[in-house]
């Protein structure tokens, strides 16, 4: 790092620092000359989303008591994020295409920022429900430029090397975010998690403004019918997602948002299949490097989305832990997944993107089976070892499919290639916090002795509230109700290793090869 660092400053000069000049920078063999300046900024832009979905997964406890919210409530202050991220990515990222991923990139972080610090003024649940989905539509316009404009600054032979390095980001924000919130909430009322993204992202405007250069796809028609279909789609499959846990998978809702997603996408692949100008080029699902990638990160995704649910919950309800403890409890899983990330990327280079993708879905398999031993007696000892394991496997895994499914998006749809990949992680999550979430709640109530009356049986911290004489009795049901929802996630981890085996290519894949000299230009802001 240090000689690229060094042969930056060499290839930049002063220039740079009087006045950067207009010319049109396009993607080549070499690369953007501020390269790894600009992966810098973007890991920045990164970091704020990791941190804040982290520190609210710590702060369940504080909003039960503080804001009297339920566990309906919790899971849609979750879900109200995931619902408006995950229903405008594929709109955002090809907005960013046409309109230029820089402009688009700001936008997000305002609109993050702005949302941020309203929802420090909420006052009930539903309040906080509304905030957290204004911050999805900020995260979704932010997210899908912050890939594509890594794949277009970096020359195919480093894109790897910067994959790696900005998913190891997620892992310092799993480590940073819970640590900063820890003491925030040991300090401060829970709304103080929400003003830590507020510095962030004023971080990241002014890094965007100053180095990022402008890209875009070549000029091409908006598709407002695409928008409209993919965004009816995408909002009530995940909508019929997150119904489950409070209304059932029979439930009216949940098959009525199934049916008219169902209907909404089908749709957009054929109106997408007759357009002039896609917005979503539908030949990409014949390259199994894309869909066989798509689909493994939808179970990557679902084996981790819900586990931060029921692990907050464990280390402060069950061992008693402060935020921060538990927040800083969490560091040997975030460090070993950061080594892991890096190795990931070394072993792509000799080894096939399948081969890591298994490996690492069946090392993360395995760490669900630790995990289902946990129990109120053994403590933090073996939950940390399961996560340890987690790290190495998600540390394999994770860079290799991100680079596979990339490499595989033309450059001049590599925003919504990018929110193509942010899709397939958001539904993997969504289904997880929604599958995982009905079955510790299910499997908590049912293990509960008969004497715990009906409206305590909710959640575990209802459990708590009725006195000292119900604490032994609730953390010995959420352990086993945290043991099944575990099970559930080995069995996901599991499927994800199968279908990566069967489906990838065997050939290792290199990096994402060149793209036509016009197929993509960055203009150096001035």
């Amino acid at each position: 790092m240090r000689s690229s660092y060094s042969g930056l400053a060499h290839r930049t000069s002063l220039s740079y620092s009087v006045r950067v000049t207009s010319t049109p920078f396009e993607s080549t063999a070499t690369g953007h000359p501020r390269r790894w300046w600009i992966l810098m900024i973007l890991c920045l832009c990164l970091l704020v989303l990791v941190v804040d979905n982290t520190v609210l997964n710590l702060a369940i406890p504080s909003l039960m008591r503080d804001l009297e919210a339920t566990p309906a409530d919790i899971q849609w202050v979750i879900d109200a994020y995931i619902l408006a991220f995950a229903g405008l990515l594929l709109t955002a990222g090809s907005l960013s295409d046409r309109f230029g991923r820089r402009r688009m990139l700001l936008l997000g972080l305002a609109l993050f920022g702005a949302a941020s610090v309203l929802a420090t003024l909420a006052e009930t649940p539903w309040q906080l429900i509304a905030c957290r989905g204004l911050m999805g539509v900020g995260g979704s316009l932010l997210m899908p430029s912050t890939l594509s404009l890594l794949f277009t600054v970096f020359p195919p032979e480093e894109q790897r090397k910067a994959m790696a390095g900005w998913s190891m980001v997620a892992m310092v924000g799993v480590v940073a975010g819970p640590t900063v919130g820890g003491v925030l909430l040991n300090h401060f009322w829970w709304g103080s998690i929400f003003l830590l993204n507020v510095p962030i992202a004023i971080l990241a405007i002014i890094g965007t403004i100053a180095l990022i250069p402008e890209s875009r796809g070549p000029a091409r028609d908006v598709d407002p019918a695409g928008a409209v279909l993919s965004i009816i789609g995408m909002a009530a499959i995940v909508w019929a997602i997150i119904s489950i846990p409070a209304d059932g998978i029979g439930s009216a809702k949940v098959l009525g948002g199934l049916v008219v997603g169902v209907i909404g996408l089908a749709g957009f692949a054929l109106w997408e299949k007759r357009s002039a100008h896609p917005m979503v080029p539908l030949g990409l699902f014949r390259d199994r490097n894309f869909s066989g990638t798509s689909f493994s990160i939808v179970l990557l995704s679902f084996t981790a989305g819900g586990l931060l649910l029921a692990l907050t919950q464990y280390l402060q309800f069950v061992l008693g832990y402060t935020p921060l403890k538990a927040g800083l409890a969490l560091i040997p899983y975030a460090v070993a997944a950061t080594v892991f990330n890096g190795l990931g990327a070394t072993l792509g280079k000799k080894l096939a993107d399948r081969t890591l993708i298994v490996i690492g879905l069946a090392i993360i398999a395995g760490s669900f089976g630790i995990l289902t031993q946990v129990s109120d007696s053994t403590g933090y000892g073996l939950l940390i070892v399961g996560l340890l394991v987690m790290g190495v496997g998600g540390g394999l895994a994770g860079p290799a499919a991100y680079t596979l499914l990339m490499s595989a998006v033309p450059a001049d749809h590599r925003g919504v290639g990018s929110a193509m990949n942010d899709t397939v992680q958001q539904t993997g999550a969504a289904l997880s916090v929604a599958v995982l979430g009905s079955v510790l709640a299910a499997a908590y109530s049912s293990s509960l002795p008969d004497s715990v009356p009906e409206q305590a049986r909710k959640s575990i911290a209802d459990t708590i509230a009725l006195g000292p004489d119900f604490l032994d009795a609730a953390r010995t049901a959420f352990t086993k109700a945290m043991s099944i929802s575990m099970t559930v996630g080995w069995i996901g981890a599991l499927a994800g290793a199968v279908v990566a085996l069967l489906v990838l290519p065997k050939r290792r894949s290199d990096n994402a090869p060149e793209e036509p000299a016009a197929a993509a230009t960055a203009d150096t802001p001035s």
